[in-house]
């Protein structure tokens, strides 16, 4: 941990273009999947118009930022070419960019290439990268030269075979360790927004994700924002023994531990929802102990 101390201090906001969005209170990013395979099938968008009236409900119910991706990442996916990935990206955010020139818009994606594509082209103002630049050797350096926040997420293995008997010999003190390697690899490289993601149910059982969850506030050291996508995934609807249609109850549950855990940023299908939760556990956190 010595060799980060150099660059970790406190963010309180992210710098995108020009603009710095505030995360003195968490905010909420709503979903965008053109994708036909996602595993939560409300969450696919593939036509223009769907693509605008999703973004338009996620800004109007609350939503700080849109994370669009168009490579399904769900366990087992296959991956779609490079070339597929930028002509759907680049349909759907024509679509948003037109509609709502001023929305703060993720990108989901590991490869370098689309990053500076979706940067270059449509102003994406961050990018969303479950593999923390592993899966893309020229990521990092990508990242720096654009100069965008970077959203670096921990994943054991790739999306074709995380699920495949993930293991850790302590998951929290894993995590801290990769983090703080990763941190300074991109400091190294001139990368200085960065929110880190633990990454719950990429490479993770169970019992790992619910590690991470209770242990949370352990990734604060770093002093950077953190990012959970918790929405309605297996850990919610396996342990309930549901389906994830039916996982948004448990899905507010575990934001809220999340929210009091330290999280920054909520990645949601629901945003409304999550909004609330954002905004009820803010006022609770708020009050002086004792009051009365």
């Amino acid at each position: 941990m010595k060799n980060t101390r150099s660059f970790i201090n406190n963010k309180n906001g992210l710098v995108c273009n020009g603009k710095i969005i505030s995360l003195e209170k968490p905010l909420v990013m709503g979903i965008i999947n053109i994708t036909p395979d996602s595993f939560y099938a409300k969450s696919q968008f593939v036509l223009q118009r769907q693509i605008a009236k999703r973004a338009r409900e996620i800004l109007v119910q609350g939503g700080s930022i849109i994370d669009i991706g168009a490579c399904s990442t769900r366990p087992g996916a296959k991956l779609v070419s490079e070339k597929e990935e930028i002509l759907r990206l680049s349909k759907g955010l024509t679509t948003i960019r037109k509609n709502f020139p001023d929305a703060i818009i993720s990108v989901d994606t590991f490869r370098a290439s689309v990053a500076k594509h979706v940067v270059n082209n449509f102003n994406a103002n961050m990018i969303n990268d479950i593999s923390a630049g592993n899966m893309d050797e020229k990521m990092i350096e990508t990242i720096a030269s654009l100069s965008v926040p970077y959203i670096a997420m921990h994943m054991q293995g790739t999306p074709q075979n995380m699920q495949q008997n993930p293991n850790y010999s302590n998951v929290v003190k894993e995590l801290i360790s990769f983090f703080a390697q990763k941190i300074e690899q991109l400091y190294k490289a001139g990368v200085r927004d960065v929110i880190i993601d633990p990454g719950f149910g990429f490479g993770k059982a169970i019992e790992h994700n619910y590690a991470l969850l209770q242990n949370l506030e352990a990734f604060k050291l770093f002093g950077l924002p953190i990012l959970v996508g918790l929405s309605r995934k297996s850990m919610i609807y396996k342990v309930l023994n549901i389906k994830p249609d039916q996982a948004l109850n448990g899905t507010t549950a575990i934001n809220t531990i999340a929210l009091f855990k330290g999280a920054n940023i909520l990645r949601v299908h629901d945003v409304k929802e999550a909004v609330e939760t954002v905004s009820l556990a803010s006022l609770t956190k708020s009050q002086p102990k004792g009051f009365k």
